[in-house]
């Protein structure tokens, strides 16, 4: 489907919808989300050009769901190499467990510079406005809108601002919301370079040293470069980047060679700092991705979760700014994602326990990947770092109600290609019922073949399942609960 265009630029005298500081993929899926619903979005980057170093990152399934959702999967995987859905957890190395719910059960890998110019492009297509080079220096927010000034002096005015502006964000801080948690225990070296010895060589000492060391891994990345991934030798300002000499000493220390390691294209470090902000939302100001929540990178979740964030916060955000939003539909942002990001915390602090080399660690370790073997706990595992397995709380009803709906089969080719334009859709097995005054922010699909095990269900814009039944009085009540009173 083509993406509509808009314009986005609002008069000298007029104020953007909202601002987002950050343009990473949080902030430009968040923006996307925003123009889909004719939002004035305006994206501010600190960075003038965008990073010099090719990082592969993966996009776990409920991900690669949403990119489908909204018409950029083609776009994605012509950039990307799919993988198999396995092996997340601790980098413990089992398959996937067959028959995972989903049409899109596979990891795809994607340079993160790659999928950051999409997602900003896709969002520019849809009339958001994005100025690299620009970093907010302060705001102060009233009754009506957020005054926003930048570095340079500059001011600008939005009715909300919305921080996806990283770990070390400026707007959480200015804010003052606490980001409680735990310092950098550990420190990872990660870069890409060239080596001096054979590929066979490499690969039979890697072999061998990841029976300890997890956080240990050289990887070909073509033409004779690799990535090289090694623990520090200690917790250091990650503000500093390392020097090829700190790569050396590592892996001559842990496995004996440095592999004639030289001419590295990136450098960089990391930690596994773990932090939640205390609220996601003060006034008009909110927060989204990085800026919300910290973890290390084991598993792979971390722009998976600001992902997420973004379209559940989007629509809602939207529906506030276009004056249809229920009472209380913002404040299920918080509600719905902190727990998520909770969850995610706690898993990176188990993995990373496993990766210790310690012997209790390692013991708990072994025990875990005996379990792994039995199908329950693998998929429940598989299940949680890729986001598949999320179920929001709507209250009591099917356990289908609160969690998203795969992409399933309905006469018009598959739901997803149905929801592209970010509203919420009726799925109406049993042909007699209608989303009546409420068309204007939800489709209606009579389908009784849909491969569905319940007569109708409610999608929210996000994908997730807001009501189950076939009862248009009960629908009704629902259909208020999530997109407010019906257009008169």
């Amino acid at each position: 489907m083509e993406s509509p265009q808009f314009t986005a630029e609002p008069s000298s005298n007029d104020m953007f919808d909202v601002i987002i500081a950050g343009c990473g993929p949080a902030g430009a899926v968040l923006a996307a989300e925003l123009r889909l619903h004719d939002v004035r979005v305006l994206v501010l980057e600190k960075e003038t050009e965008p990073v010099s170093f090719v990082r592969i990152v993966g996009l776990h399934i409920r991900s690669i769901e949403l990119m489908a959702m909204r018409g950029l999967l083609d776009r994605m995987r012509e950039h990307g190499r799919q993988r198999p859905a396995g092996g997340f957890f601790a980098a413990i190395a089992k398959p996937a467990p067959k028959g995972l719910d989903s049409a899109h059960a596979y990891l795809l890998g994607i340079p993160q510079p790659v999928i950051v110019d999409l997602l900003e492009e896709h969002a520019v297509q849809l009339g958001a406005q994005v100025r690299h080079g620009c970093a907010v220096a302060d705001f102060e927010q009233d009754d009506e809108g957020v005054t926003v000034e930048l570095a340079d002096g500059e001011q600008l005015r939005a009715r909300y601002l919305v921080g996806c502006d990283g770990g070390r964000s400026t707007v959480r801080k200015l804010l003052g919301v606490g980001f409680p948690g735990e310092p950098s225990r550990t420190e990872t070296l990660m870069g890409e370079m060239e080596v001096g010895v054979a590929q066979g060589e490499i690969a039979a000492k890697v072999t061998e040293i990841r029976e300890i060391h997890q956080r240990f891994w050289l990887r070909p990345f073509g033409e004779g470069v690799y990535s090289v991934v090694v623990p520090a030798a200690g917790v250091s300002d990650r503000a500093e980047p390392p020097t090829l000499e700190d790569f050396k000493q590592q892996l001559r220390a842990i496995a004996g060679t440095d592999f004639g390691v030289h001419s590295p294209r990136w450098l960089s470090r990391f930690g596994d700092a773990t932090r939640l902000a205390e609220r996601y939302r003060v006034g008009r100001v909110l927060l989204a991705g990085d800026a919300a929540h910290i973890h290390p990178p084991t598993g792979g979740q971390g722009l998976n979760l600001g992902v997420q964030d973004a379209f559940n916060l989007g629509w809602k955000l939207a529906a506030q700014i276009r004056g249809w939003a229920p009472e209380t539909l913002l404040d299920t942002y918080q509600a719905e994602r902190r727990p998520v990001a909770e969850d995610v915390l706690d898993n990176t602090r188990a993995q990373m326990e496993l990766h210790s080399t310690e012997p209790g660690p390692q013991a708990v370790r072994r025990l875990l990947t005996e379990l792994m073997d039995f199908d329950e706990v693998n998929r429940r595992l598989i299940e949680k770092i890729t986001a598949i397995g999320i179920r929001y709380d709507f209250g009591e009803g099917p356990d289908l109600l609160g969690r998203r709906l795969r992409d399933i089969d309905v006469k018009q080719g598959h739901l997803y290609g149905l929801l592209h334009r970010g509203r919420g859709l009726l799925l109406d097995r049993t042909e007699r019922l209608t989303v009546g005054r409420w068309s204007d922010r939800v489709d209606h699909l009579a389908d009784p073949t849909a491969v569905l095990d319940v007569p109708c269900v409610l999608l929210r814009p996000d994908g997730h399942v807001a009501w189950i039944g076939d009862d248009q009085q009960d629908l009704d009540a629902h259909l208020s609960r999530w997109f407010g009173k019906p257009a008169s």
